[in-house]
């Protein structure tokens, strides 16, 4: 992806070949973040154009004081917001009235926020494989567990985890607390995590019982 300064100046000229790649490179992570606080497919897309539309209607009006990344997002949050207003979905600025607030695991378990990789598990409570995780079928119950999240927790994940943004431009793009933010962050993580806690458990189970299955066909034979 070119440099920021660089793409600001082709927008600015109505450099089509600079506004395409842009696209290009962030239509992707715009739709997740969109879908987010829409309910369907066309109301995501909706969105995300109405975002467009206004990037470059304002991209002379962008001072630089945040990324343009983050710039965009934030439009785009702004936008989202309204349309899910409109559409009776909202996501809450406060985390008391998150949905799922259920006991989580230990914050101990986690980096602090002062450590390089500060959020993330200090070490995975189990060893799970990689070849497993990688797996279609767990790649899919992670999209599914997240696409079940409530909507505050779905939109800090995706960005945080999904496309690696830093806490900062997170907060800034959801107009998010630090604090607030850290919680949903971590409340969808427990999530996910149990999710494929289960699913392995469940997997081995199957396994486990065929291999049973198998040992005793063998001894009758």
């Amino acid at each position: 992806m070119m440099a920021d300064t660089e793409i600001i100046r082709g927008l600015r000229a109505g450099d089509e070949t600079v506004f395409i790649e842009l696209v290009r490179d962030l239509h992707g992570q715009m739709v997740a973040l969109a879908q987010a606080f829409v309910r369907t497919e066309s109301a995501t897309e909706a969105v995300v154009q109405e975002t467009w539309a206004a990037v470059v209607r304002g991209i002379d009006h962008f001072d630089g004081r945040s990324t343009l990344r983050s710039w965009i997002s934030a439009i785009l949050a702004s936008i989202g917001r309204t349309q899910g207003a409109r559409d009776g979905r909202t996501i809450s600025q406060s985390v008391s009235d998150d949905e799922g607030g259920e006991a989580a695991v230990d914050p101990a378990e986690f980096y602090p926020d002062s450590h390089p990789r500060g959020g993330h598990w200090q070490g995975q409570p189990r060893p799970w494989r990689d070849e497993v995780l990688r797996s279609s079928e767990m790649l899919k119950v992670v999209h599914d567990a997240i696409h079940r999240l409530p909507a505050a927790q779905r939109a800090v994940i995706r960005l945080r985890d999904m496309e690696g943004w830093t806490s900062e431009e997170a907060c800034d793009a959801l107009g998010l607390k630090e604090g607030d933010q850290r919680v949903l962050l971590h409340r969808a993580r427990t999530r996910l995590h149990r999710e494929i806690a289960r699913t392995l458990q469940q997997k081995n189970g199957m396994i486990g019982s065929a291999a049973d299955a198998a040992k005793s066909r063998a001894s009758v034979a």
